[in-house]
């Protein structure tokens, strides 16, 4: 009796074990295969086995993007047109070991992806904003067999919800949802803080305003310009270009910007040459705008550089609100700004840098 007991209880010993060594296994498989599944811009569905460990980026902003929330050291390639140049880049600026990585296509605004080149680096994940619709993500994403997420900034690139869900998205691919939702709610905020300077200030009160010699394919000079500007309707300004009717970017007859003849002009550093190579060539039209006649012209830094770069878009506009309403202000650098914002966003103080490429803001000196 005593050995049958004996041989019942070793019995009952090892089927306990192994009940107990399937079960964990059978949990380590649960959590293993549990997928990672998102929406990107064009809402499409991607899923992930796990949160990818080698990423590119392709397309205007796309690199920009993943650097304000993603981890940098999981870039493994870069395209070319942000290899070869950090200035006015502040992502590139922040990153100076991006140029040794291995090139994955010539990049651009009207480049498309190159799969081969791609596919030499072996990533886990290709974030694009070349992708204008689901056939193009989809046929890419078949070419590499590669999950391919689609991202955008929306139609402004700054303020933008299309630009908080792409960046949501990067967080839920990357594991990093905490510091997607951080960026956001940090961006949001000055948002309400450059809304809440400017509400409520009485519109007759208020001056005229232009933006001139923003970059467009290139340097442009002072037609050069751009209805729904975002740094002067987030602090609430009067664009004379807005009577054109037409939105975005646009280049105007210089003669009607001497009707509009607005009090106040702001220069971007981008066309800074070309707005000093006109004024040579044709003084006369710049004394007869009332701004340059009373030293009312500014500068402000090119925020769009192969896409918005965010921590300069915000430093311009709090250097226009300045400008446009010194009282609400006074109390803002706008340098400053960009370092806070850039640090937050990048990881370093990038205001420096955009001076040495460009200038400071401050006013215009021919």
């Amino acid at each position: 009796m005593k050995r049958k007991q004996i041989l019942v209880l070793v019995l009952v010993i090892y089927l306990v074990i192994t009940m107990v060594g399937c079960s964990t296994q059978g949990a380590t498989t649960s959590k293993t295969d549990e997928k990672i599944s998102i929406t990107d811009s064009l809402g499409r569905t991607v899923e992930f086995e796990s949160s990818p460990e080698k990423v590119v980026a392709v397309g205007v902003g796309a690199l920009r993007l993943f650097t304000y929330v993603g981890d940098v050291e999981k870039i493994v390639g870069i395209e070319e047109i942000d290899q070869k140049s950090s200035q006015g880049k502040p992502y590139v600026i922040a990153n100076p070991s991006f140029v040794s990585l291995t090139t994955i296509g010539a990049g651009g605004p009207n480049s498309t992806p190159d799969p081969e080149q791609i596919l030499k680096v072996e990533p886990d994940v290709i974030f694009t904003t070349l992708a204008t619709d689901t056939v193009a993500a989809d046929e890419l994403q078949n070419k590499t067999g590669i999950p391919v997420v689609a991202l955008s900034s929306g139609s402004t690139g700054l303020f933008d919800e299309t630009l908080y869900n792409s960046l949501t998205a990067i967080g839920q691919v990357m594991g990093n949802e905490e510091r997607s939702a951080e960026v956001i709610e940090f961006i949001k905020g000055y948002e309400a803080d450059l809304k809440k300077r400017t509400e409520g200030i009485n519109e007759s009160t208020k001056q005229t305003s232009y933006v001139g010699a923003l970059g467009s394919k290139g340097a442009q000079g002072i037609e050069s310009t751009r209805a729904q500007y975002p740094p002067f309707v987030v602090v609430n300004a009067i664009n004379v270009a807005d009577q054109t009717g037409k939105p975005g970017s646009m280049m105007i007859d210089k003669e009607q910007l001497l009707q509009w003849n607005p009090a106040r002009i702001f220069i971007d550093y981008d066309g800074i040459e070309k707005v000093k190579a006109d004024m040579t060539a044709n003084p006369e039209y710049y004394t007869s705008l009332d701004a340059f006649k009373t030293n009312q012209v500014d500068m402000i830094l090119p925020y769009i550089l192969y896409g918005t770069n965010i921590e300069v878009a915000i430093a311009d506009a709090y250097s226009i609100g300045k400008v446009l309403y010194p009282d609400q202000f006074k109390d803002v650098d706008s340098g400053k700004i960009m370092d806070e914002v850039s640090e937050k966003l990048l990881g370093t103080k990038v205001y420096d840098q955009m001076v040495a490429d460009y200038g400071a803001f401050g006013k215009f000196v021919q």
